[in-house]
């Protein structure tokens, strides 16, 4: 791919939507009339229209020959690559320029290397307080190396996601719940704790006031158990 046309490819891709009047869109008119009554309610002198922020079509730019020409240029000095491009693009044109603005958002420059993983100076930090890594970034997919100055790929860490928990437990209103004992669905009814003492039918033992909140986090007490039906367990299966 010539790096001649770069920008002309990146910037010539067909815009992507409909190819039809924004006015002919659902719901177009409506909207307008929300705008015109909302307008005339905060007491303008007239009413007034504004464009939809809708439209039918939207730009989609081919970014993907810049990813391959970057991604062809791995292991060579940056300046130099950065230098070939500015050469070729002319960032003081409005394509060359266009072009550049891509550039950033694949190459990191400003790095810093914690053990053997690239990690950004210029990005804030987690809510959590973790600093970020490039490997978690989803954008950023080059950096230049700060000690060799080369253009680098940021290495994919492979996370194993934790296996998802089974639900055992599935709420059905604030005193009824489906939950699954020893493989098997049953339906059980909760009920308010009057009495200092009452049998729970799950716990299959006499508790009070004070077990009832350890156990269920409210002073309940389990009232019915039964079996689910197959009615129940359909539901059962669709609420999972």
């Amino acid at each position: 791919m010539s790096e001649h046309r770069l920008s002309e490819i990146v910037i010539e891709r067909p815009r992507g939507g409909m190819r039809i009047s924004a006015k002919k869109l659902k719901g177009y008119r409506k909207e307008l009339n929300q705008i015109t009554q909302v307008a005339t309610e905060d007491g303008l002198l007239s009413p007034y229209l504004i464009k939809t922020r809708r439209q039918s079509k939207w730009l989609s730019d081919h970014l993907g020959p810049l990813r391959k020409l970057l991604q062809s240029q791995v292991g060579q000095p940056w300046d130099q690559v950065y230098s070939r491009l500015c050469r070729d693009l002319n960032p003081r044109t409005m394509a060359g320029q266009h072009v550049i603005d891509h550039l950033w958002a694949f190459v990191e420059q400003h790095v810093e290397m914690i053990d053997g993983l690239p990690y950004t100076k210029q990005r804030q930090w987690h809510w959590n307080g973790e600093r970020p890594s490039l490997a978690d970034s989803y954008g950023t997919q080059f950096y230049v190396h700060p000690e060799t100055g080369l253009l680098c790929v940021v290495p994919k860490v492979c996370r194993r996601r934790e296996p998802k928990p089974p639900n055992h437990e599935i709420e059905i209103t604030a005193y009824e719940q489906y939950r699954q004992i020893e493989n098997i669905w049953y339906r059980i009814t909760f009920e308010v704790l009057s009495f200092p003492f009452v049998w729970d039918m799950l716990l299959k033992e006499m508790i009070d006031a004070k077990k009832a909140l350890q156990t269920y986090g409210r002073k309940i007490y389990a009232a019915k158990k039964r079996q689910c039906s197959k009615r129940d367990l359909k539901k059962v299966r669709e609420m999972l």
